[in-house]
């Protein structure tokens, strides 16, 4: 057997070296993107069952809470009220459940700060100013950041 001397590496020139990164980059985000779509193909369908078991379920439950009513209604009558009474006073506890149910929503939604930052942003841009000017000197490190605004969501 005889040996072949080892092959010398081809010198190749640095737009070949682009090109062939450039292909081999793209050819890589094509397959990240393939794979992104697969899972959230695969995500996607498990969501819509999710979403209609909880469905059933909840529909389950609403016609459980009419018979539960029925009940309450009939166990009054059973226990002496008037049948139309029985079922006024069910029907009259379900109204102020949900009075109350309103009642601390609408708490909730007065008590959200609104989007001032993105409002200001909005108005900056009308104005033809630029939120994003370079200030007139750059921060130092003790300084970065400290012009933003905390965004703290109200519990």
């Amino acid at each position: 057997m005889t040996q072949m001397p080892p092959a010398e590496p081809q010198e190749e020139s640095l737009g070949a070296l682009v090109a062939a990164a450039t292909d081999q980059i793209s050819t890589l985000v094509r397959a990240e993107i393939e794979l992104a779509k697969s899972e959230l193909s695969f995500n996607a369908r498990r969501v819509g069952m999710a979403t209609g078991l909880l469905s059933a379920a909840a529909f389950m439950a609403h016609l459980v809470l009419i018979l539960a009513s029925f009940t309450i209604a009939y166990v009054l009558v059973a226990l002496g009220v008037q049948r139309w009474l029985a079922f006024a006073i069910v029907t009259v506890f379900y109204l102020l459940v949900a009075a109350l149910l309103v009642f601390i929503g609408i708490r909730k939604f007065r008590g959200l700060p609104g989007m001032p930052r993105t409002m200001r942003s909005l108005k900056n841009l009308k104005g033809g100013e630029s939120e994003l000017a370079t200030p007139s000197a750059p921060p130092t490190a003790g300084q970065v950041g400290t012009h933003r605004e905390q965004v703290r969501p109200d519990r």
